[in-house]
């Protein structure tokens, strides 16, 4: 029997016999279909009744990879917890494998992980009146958007920003080019920044293709970046530690907490490293719009 079969099942159980409500019914759903993802990518003839419980660390890996919260992680073992007993007491498995794994900590939150609220605080922050506010906005939009490193942020090309299809094209680790959506906020604010405020800086010689420019016309270096989210951070009085990776970690909490599908996920992130390249799945540049438009807070 299938995966879907089970989870169906599942479904109905939860539903009939404890009682629960459609939307704490969808979430224990979410949670064991984001396992289904992860097995189907790493061991695709895996059924649920043969699940070890290194199959559950190494996708509680993944997922922490990813860059999910602890809060989220926990919650999402917990749903898992929920599914095997199921499968115990109907007698399908005999042992319990999330019997002895142990979720992380979560006294509190990963300090470099934003609830949307604090990001959309972070952007309101920004004094747009200056052209410095407008490149800030333009910058952290994309990088909340897109899941783009600091590195591939910086380093990102005109001619790579595809504005008629939503995408951009950036050089990742190992000099691996991967195709990205980036939402409409952002690129709202990036052509405003191009189109408006990127024209009247004397640009010099060498720095011509970098979208980002500072104030001598060369391309923006990575501390710039950094400086600029620690002091936002330090403007709303946010008590956190926080960088520019925490927008990459918060662009794959957001989506995969709304939903969507982890090998998507992967793929935006780049994160090959995660599987092996035999078993990386390639997605459409049309899936991944959908995914971002579907399940990004910003999409």
């Amino acid at each position: 029997m299938s995966w879907s079969s089970y989870i169906k099942q599942f479904s109905d159980y939860l539903k009939i016999e404890r009682s629960l409500s459609s939307n704490s019914i969808d979430a224990y759903v979410r949670d064991v279909e984001k396992l289904d993802q992860f097995i189907s990518l790493k061991h695709s003839t895996l059924s649920p009744l043969s699940v070890k419980p290194a199959h559950l660390q190494g996708f509680l890996q993944f997922i922490n990879e990813l860059g999910m919260s602890t809060y989220s992680q926990a919650r999402i073992l917990s749903g898992l917890k929920a599914f095997f007993k199921y499968l115990l007491f109907e007698e399908l498995i005999d042992k319990d494998p999330t019997a002895l794994i142990e979720g992380p900590k979560t006294g509190r939150k990963l300090p470099d992980t934003l609830e949307y609220v604090e990001i959309e605080k972070l952007l309101s922050a920004i004094d747009m009146s200056s052209p410095e506010g407008g490149r800030s906005r333009a910058m952290l939009e994309v990088l909340y958007s897109s899941g783009l490193r600091v590195s591939e942020l910086v380093e990102l090309k005109l001619a790579n920003v595809y504005h008629d299809i939503g995408f951009v094209r950036v050089i990742g680790k190992g000099n691996k080019e991967r195709l990205v959506p980036i939402g409409r906020e952002a690129l709202k604010y990036l052509k405003i920044y191009v189109d408006e405020i990127r024209v009247h800086i004397p640009i010099k010689k060498g720095s011509e293709s970098h979208v980002f420019l500072n104030r001598r016309g060369t391309k923006l270096s990575r501390v710039t970046v950094f400086t600029l989210i620690k002091q936002l951070a330090a403007s709303i009085g946010l008590n956190k530690s926080i960088s520019p990776h925490t927008f990459r970690h918060s662009f794959a909490t957001h989506l995969i907490e709304g939903g969507a599908d982890l090998r998507a996920v992967q793929e935006m992130l780049g994160h090959e490293s995660i599987t092996t390249t035999e078993i990386y799945t390639h997605l459409d540049r049309d899936y991944l719009r959908q995914v971002v438009q579907e399940f990004h807070p910003r999409g």
